[in-house]
């Protein structure tokens, strides 16, 4: 069961508004999924064979599937078998209602079926959510077949929007709750503006011509600290690529902020991408007029693209912004690592030295940094405090907020800190159930030499923190607090505002992925806004990727550090992006009325001479 306690669900919607993706969305939090597809038949049917396949797609691999097309009535039994830890994806149900109705079936009690499966959905012990077409707003068929299907669609849509706990119309990719009707759980207030007269607070930024506006949250949101200031560097261009702006710094307090009031809690209604221009960009590849096979595993960059901006036709990302965060654990976590060598690194970036910054400067982009304060060990309590968790989620989501508002159009999510692996893990193990050790990355020194005796004393500790939460509450913030601390919080806020700003996240390494996982219990949408480029060779990243529905687009085994391998990817995803929506049909793919006409010299009006000679 979900930690909303939203029980039972049922999604309406027309054809191609997102409602499959958005019911995707609400079980993205279930370790395991039983997907029932209804669909029957179809097998003779090119374009209606396409549509499945695009589903089966977007299914992580970690889900089963359970095919009910050939008997209506084994769905009922699915519902009446199924556990309490158990969570079942149901779509949709116009095909079962089709399966209902079929001629092999009649004469049949058709309204007893219906009334047992809303019954089956009212009693159902486990998580259920189900999808369903909504016909009523439509003409009245015009034959009897259709008339009837419409009829029993919409006597089957209001018998279950009885029998479930809520109910969601999702119309051009946007979901609208029907029941119940919830407050919404995010707020945009308006916030007055700084009057041109009023001093800017100490420490504001001001350019030679202009002074920063500042947007004053009210008080009841915790703003970040001063003595944690987010330093956006523009490292230097390398030969051959296109120079940034020069350097900024700002305080985190004084970034321009548009959700300056935002609630952060579970059940977040956040936006979900173009459900429709993914897939079709993806059908569109396979006319596009390449020589050989296409892209091959950089479709799934196009189509992330593709969705994320709404078209078929996606353009490369101009506008990255890298967070880059630097946080400290305490404890066994950092058994291995050297503070003072993370200090070190983190201080090359801000110098634009180093890996990451010669990376980011070759693909044009900035790098916000941030410190956040140590954390305590979790093997002995909690890391953090509950203020201090709400602090981290506000920070992050303004910082992606930061980022929207300087014209960013992808962010990616890096951190350079001491002890994240073993928290990532333990996160990891505590949202998904995946045994620590399994996905404990090992400890690697200077000099390519691996330390066997700090990577047992990080498990020692992962296991000791899971012991001592192991009857304590496991939401998002709970485990924020017990075990990710503050730079976790503030990656968690980060994936948040930016989907909130509809700002696409590239996850890159143990940090973005334990955010992730944490984000989606506050707010399922985030993994539809978020890609992973490459999993390295971390089994912690690739399971972890693997529960939130994410595959990596590569296959490379980078290890650069986490920011560093995307950063490293992306020319090439830029490339096949661009070759996506550059490149046109075939001309054999296109109509006979649209490829090129077939060209015939026109004969002479009359007989002329074969030859031409001077007069």
């Amino acid at each position: 069961m979900s930690d909303d306690r939203q029980h039972t669900v049922l999604v309406l919607g027309g054809i191609r508004s997102g409602k499959s993706a958005f019911a995707e969305s609400l079980v993205a939090d279930a370790p395991a999924v039983r997907y029932v597809a209804t669909a029957a038949g179809g097998e003779d049917d090119p374009e209606w064979l396409g549509r499945i396949e695009a589903h089966q797609r977007r299914r992580p691999q970690s889900w089963s599937t359970e095919e009910t097309g050939a008997d209506p009535a084994r769905l009922t039994e699915l519902l009446t078998e199924a556990k309490p830890d158990d969570t079942l994806l149901v779509d949709d149900l116009g095909g079962w209602v089709a399966a209902l109705l079929d001629p092999a079936r009649q004469p049949n009690d058709d309204e007893a079926d219906v009334a047992a499966l809303a019954a089956a959905v009212r009693s159902c012990a486990a998580r259920v959510v189900l999808v369903s077409p909504e016909v009523g707003l439509a003409l009245v068929p015009t034959t009897p077949v259709g008339r009837a299907f419409a009829d029993a669609l919409g006597t089957t849509n209001q018998a279950l929007a009885d029998a479930c706990d809520r109910v969601a119309l999702v119309v051009a990719g946007r979901p609208v709750w029907l029941k119940p009707a919830p407050e919404p759980a995010v707020a945009f207030p308006t916030v007055p503006p700084v009057p041109a007269s009023a001093e800017p607070p100490a420490g504001s930024p001001a350019d030679a011509g202009s002074r920063a506006e500042v947007v004053s949250p009210p008080a009841h949101v915790v703003s970040p600290p001063a003595d944690e200031p987010t330093h956006v560097v523009s490292p230097p261009a390398v030969e051959g690529s296109v120079r940034v702006p020069e350097v900024v710094n700002e305080p985190t307090m004084v970034l321009p902020l548009v959700a300056s009031a935002t609630v952060i809690e579970a059940g977040m209604d956040l936006p979900l991408p173009d459900g429709d221009a993914g897939p079709d960009a993806r059908d569109r590849l396979a006319t596009v007029d390449f020589p050989g096979t296409g892209l091959g595993r950089l479709v799934e960059a196009v189509e992330f693209a593709a969705g994320t901006q709404g078209t078929v036709t996606p353009q490369p990302w101009s506008a990255v912004r890298v967070l880059l965060i630097s946080g400290r654990h305490a404890g066994g976590a950092a058994a291995g690592d050297d503070a003072e060598d993370v200090e070190r690194r983190v201080a090359q970036v801000e110098n634009g030295e180093g890996v990451l910054s010669r990376l980011a400067g070759s693909a044009g982009a900035d790098i916000a940094v941030l410190r956040t304060g140590e954390a305590a060990p979790m093997e002995d309590g909690p890391t953090t405090t509950d203020e201090e968790v709400e602090r981290g989620l506000q920070q992050g989501w303004q910082l992606a907020d930061a980022a929207a508002e300087a014209g960013k159009d992808l962010l990616v999510l890096a951190s350079i800190g001491a002890g994240t692996d073993a928290v990532a893990a333990a996160v990891s193990a505590a949202t998904t159930g995946a045994e620590p050790v399994a996905v404990l990355p090992r400890v690697l020194l200077p000099g390519g030499v691996f330390d066997d005796e700090s990577w047992m004393a990080r498990c020692a500790a992962v296991r000791d923190a899971l012991h001592r939460i192991r009857r304590e509450p496991r939401g998002a913030k709970d485990l924020l607090r017990e075990l990710g601390g503050p730079d976790l919080a503030v990656a968690t806020g980060a994936l948040l505002g930016a989907a909130a700003r509809r700002l696409p996240v590239v996850l890159d390494g143990p940090v973005g992925v334990a955010a992730g996982l944490i984000a989606r219990d506050l707010a399922s949408q985030t993994r539809h806004w978020s890609m992973l480029v490459d999993a390295g060779d971390l089994e912690l990243v690739r399971q972890g990727g693997d529960v939130l529905g994410l595959t990596p687009v590569l296959d490379l085994g980078l290890g650069l550090g986490e920011g560093a391998n995307a950063l490293a990817a992306l020319p090439l995803l830029r490339t096949a992006v661009g070759l996506a929506s550059a490149i046109g049909p075939h001309p054999a793919t296109l109509p006979a009325d649209e490829g090129e006409p077939d060209f015939t010299e026109p004969e002479p009006d009359g007989p002329g001479p074969a030859t031409t000679s001077p007069e």
